[in-house]
Parts: structure tokens; C-alpha cells; sequence
């Protein structure tokens, strides 16, 4: 049976808003659709749409409808569903929110799936092509071992800015109330690696130098992360990944990572109150040497883009000036601010559901800009306007030189100016870009500016973070 496959990543709602980026989602290609792909046969004709950064054509008639669903896209992904079961077209629904609400995404769909895929969607295509699907998909055995390579030929490289991406990890080791991922990976394994000769493979499939990993935290796994960067070696590879304070502060891990080729990382530092580390489950970040991190990572030539949560119980009025001076003055190339969100499925959504915290369920929401549960010591207004003022006060002019002039080496002042400045107030050229279909061709200008930051104590080649944030589809750690 060949078949006409459509995998579709709709648009999240905040994407196409007037007050958005655009940039900030034409970074990454939809990777989760490209590895269901390769579980396809080789005769089936298949399409994948990212409708981030192109039209979603709703005039054909394929065979399977694929649709990956965050919070902030689902009502568009039960229009684009109700559309082609309509004309007979069978639809499946997987992905963050789906795994959270499967009673609402299955009024959508023909079939959903539950967690990772994996194993699922292999086993829905064996019975879908003999005519017996089930309605409900769940992922019980966690592997990546011997999954088929990622259809990149799927993947539009011209549209997308940082078009070698790549996961190597699924999940996280740790369990913060706040994660959206951990319902996700509940009922099985919440965090596995694949063997390290199949991800060190995929790096060699990818053309140029510049890399990043999409993983949750590349370091989570100090064996796994370790032989990686062990078989990166030679490699001339420029990347960029996430990690925790802990998994910097501990071991010579980073260090190894630095040396395969590592120049900026995202970083959770979340919130500075214990307080509210304790009411998140954030463990591994108590009683941790946020300087001591920096100072560490600085030293070694890579680049912070820092993630931070306004609107914890501990916070108050002070906690945004706070958070803004405290990553100016330690040189934070990037910050990623976040007003606190309870997701479906997670720790905090259920604990503010029981304590009857919920002020709205319309997910388009629930994007971490709004403010969607009652508050305690700020008003729902003054988290707002916070955490509004805290992204226009840390990336002023001035703040932005102010950050820059904290580092100790003048070539790393002058990257972190430039890269700052370039992310956050050019905005008009970037859309421009986007437009012309152009955006692409501005990686191998990134790949050349690439040069050495020599510290006080050894030079480290580097690139900066701040010209490839990571995308707020959920908060990271």
C-alpha cells in the first residue's frame, strides 16, 4: 500500500502575532515529524509542512494527516484536523499536548498517540496499512536504539536559520513541577540516549560547522555525554546546547564539551528565591553557585543565554530589577524571561487546579506571556508589566554595553555587544530576510565570524548564543 503522507507542524498562536519575532520560529525545522518520517516506506509519497515558515495548503487529499501539537497550537491543529476528516482523510494527532489532554485531542483525530513515538508510530503504520488502527497510541519501551536516520530530505534547509539541529537525548533526569516534557515522558523512561555511534553518524550527515542540540540538558548523561564529545574530536564543529548549573558546576564535563567544540549553552538559572526553587521541585539548582557557573563557563569562552521565571509565590516587585541587574552585571549575553505557566499534565497545573488558581483554559494562553492563574504577591497586572519591562530594560542600548564591558576580554566585549544588539534591535532586517527567503544564507556568515576568545587562562574558540535563542514552547533546565 503506498501512501500520501502530510505531516503538519502548525503555527503556535504566538508566532503569528503582530508583536512577535518572526525570527525566533524560523530557527529550528520541525525534527520530531522528520524522525516519524523515516518510519515511512520508501514508495510513500510524503510532505512535510512547517507552517512557521511557509502556507499550509488545505486544497489535497492525502492519505494520513500527521499533526504535532503544542499548547499554544492546538485550536489550529483541531481546525486543520477537522478539515480533513471531513473529506475522509485519516488524521493522527501526537505531541506535548495531546499526551496531556488526550480525551480533547481525540474528538479531533482518528487516532492519538501518547508520549514519545518511537515505538508507537511504527506499530499505527503496520495496522493502519491493513485496516486496523487503533484509536489510542501509547509508548511503553523507551529506546533510541537502532531508529532509522531522520528524513532530512524533508526538511526546507533555505527556510530556517539553524536548519543542524539535532537530538541525541529525549527527556530530562530531572522532574521541576513547571516542565511541560515530564507529563510527556510519564509511564516509562523519562530520559535515554541514543547509542553514540548512531548520534556522532548523524553529526557527520550534517554539511558545515555550526551545530545545535536540541537536547533538554546534553549533559544529563555523563557517559553518554562524555563518549559524544570524546568522538567529536576533529571534528571542526562550532555548537550550542542546554545544561544545568549543576551538571557546569560538577566534574570536568564541561570542560570536555568546550574542547569538542561547545560555544554557548542555555541555562536554567529559573530564580534566585529558595523558596521558590523548593516549590518548583527544582533540586538541583539549591544551594548552587549561580556566579560560580558563569564565571566557569565565561572562562572557557562560552556564551549564556540565561532562562528566568517571574511570577513564583516568593516573588515580588523587586524581583525583576533584581533578575535584569544581576544578569547584566555577570555579562549574560541572552536572557529568556518567562512569566510562570501551568501546563496541563504537569505538577503546577495540577496543584493550582486544586487549589482553585486557574483563571482561564483557553490555551492559546498559555504561552508564557500571559498571566493565567491567580497570584500572591503581585497582581496579575504587575507580573505583566514586569516581566514586559524587564526584556525592554535588559536589552537597552545601555544594558547591552554595560553587559558586554563585564567581560574581561575585549574581543568577547565586542561578540557580546554585536550579538546582543544584532538578536534584539535589528528586528525589521530580520523580517526582511525571512521574507526573501534568505534567512539560510546568513549561517555561513555566522559559521566565518567565528573566532578565538583567549581568556586569562586558555583560549577557547566561541560563538555566541544570542543570535539562536531557544524557542519558549516550554521552560527549559
Amino acid at each position: 500500500m503506498i501512501m500520501k503522507v502530510k505531516m503538519i507542524l502548525p503555527a503556535l498562536a504566538e508566532a503569528e502575532s503582530p508583536f512577535w519575532r518572526p525570527i525566533k520560529y524560523s530557527l529550528f525545522p520541525p525534527l520530531g515529524l522528520a524522525t516519524l518520517a523515516s518510519y515511512l516506506s520508501s514508495d510513500d509519497e510524503v510532505e512535510l509542512v512547517d507552517q512557521h515558515v511557509e502556507k499550509i495548503k488545505l486544497d489535497d487529499s492525502p492519505d494520513l494527516v500527521v499533526i504535532q501539537v503544542y499548547i499554544t497550537n492546538a485550536y489550529r491543529s483541531y481546525q486543520i484536523a477537522d478539515h480533513y476528516r471531513q473529506q475522509g482523510t485519516y488524521v493522527i494527532m501526537g505531541g506535548l499536548h495531546v499526551t496531556s489532554l488526550p480525551d480533547e485531542a481525540s474528538q479531533h483525530a482518528d487516532s492519538i498517540f501518547i508520549g514519545p513515538g518511537e515505538e508507537a508510530f511504527p506499530q499505527f503504520l503496520k495496522e493502519f496499512r491493513i485496516g486496523k488502527p487503533k484509536k489510542t497510541y501509547s509508548s511503553n519501551v523507551r529506546t533510541l536504539t537502532g531508529i532509522p536516520p531522520i528524513r532530512r530530505d524533508l526538511i526546507k534547509r533555505e527556510r530556517y536559520l539553524v536548519p543542524n539541529s539535532i537530538v541525541v537525548t529525549r527527556g530530562c533526569p530531572h522532574h521541576c513541577d513547571f516542565c511541560y516534557k515530564d507529563a510527556f515522558f510519564e509511564g516509562g523512561k523519562s530520559f535515554y540516549t541514543q547509542e553514540v555511534d548512531d548520534a556522532l553518524s548523524e553529526i557527520d550527515r550534517l554539511p558545515g560547522r555550526h551545530l545545535y542540540f536540541l537536547d533538554d540538558h546534553l549533559l544529563g548523561h555523563t557517559r553518554f555525554a562524555t563518549s559524544l564529545f570524546e568522538g567529536m574530536k576533529g571534528m571542526n564543529r562550532v555548537c550550542q546546547g542546554a545544561a544545568t548549573i549543576d551538571s557546569i558546576l560538577r566534574g570536568n564535563l564541561i570542560e570536555k564539551a568546550a574542547e569538542t567544540g561547545l560555544r554557548s549553552l542555555f541555562v536554567g538559572f529559573e530564580t534566585f528565591s529558595p523558596q521558590n526553587l523548593k516549590q518548583s521541585n527544582k533540586k538541583q539548582n539549591l544551594k548552587k553557585n549561580y556566579e560560580e557557573a558563569v564565571k566557569r563557563l565565561h572562562s572557557l569562552g562560552i556564551m549564556i543565554n540565561g532562562s528566568f521565571v517571574f511570577g513564583l509565590d516568593d516573588d515580588d516587585q523587586d524581583v525583576f530589577k533584581r533578575t535584569v541587574d544581576w544578569g547584566v552585571a555577570n555579562a549574560i549575553t541572552t536572557s529568556t524571561y518567562h512569566i510562570l505557566t501551568p501546563y496541563p499534565g504537569t505538577a503546577l497545573y495540577k496543584s493550582m487546579e486544586k487549589q482553585n488558581r486557574l483563571t482561564t483554559n483557553n490555551w492559546d494562553l498559555y504561552d508564557t506571556r500571559h498571566v493565567v492563574y491567580k497570584t500572591t504577591k503581585l497582581t496579575p497586572e504587575e507580573l505583566k508589566a514586569g516581566y514586559d519591562w524587564s526584556y525592554k530594560e535588559f536589552y537597552s542600548w545601555t544594558n547591552i554595553l554595560k553587559g558586554s564591558l563585564n567581560h574581561e576580554v575585549p574581543k568577547h566585549q565586542l561578540k557580546h555587544f554585536l550579538y546582543a544588539g544584532g538578536w534584539k534591535k535589528f528586528e525589521p532586517l530580520w523580517n526582511f530576510i525571512i521574507k526573501t527567503k534568505g534567512l539560510n544564507q546568513m549561517l555561513p556568515l555566522l559559521e566565518a565570524i567565528l573566532s578565538k576568545v583567549k581568556d586569562k587562562t586558555q583560549p577557547i574558540e566561541h560563538v555566541s548564543n544570542s543570535l539562536i535563542s531557544k524557542p519558549s514552547i516550554s521552560y527549559e533546565h
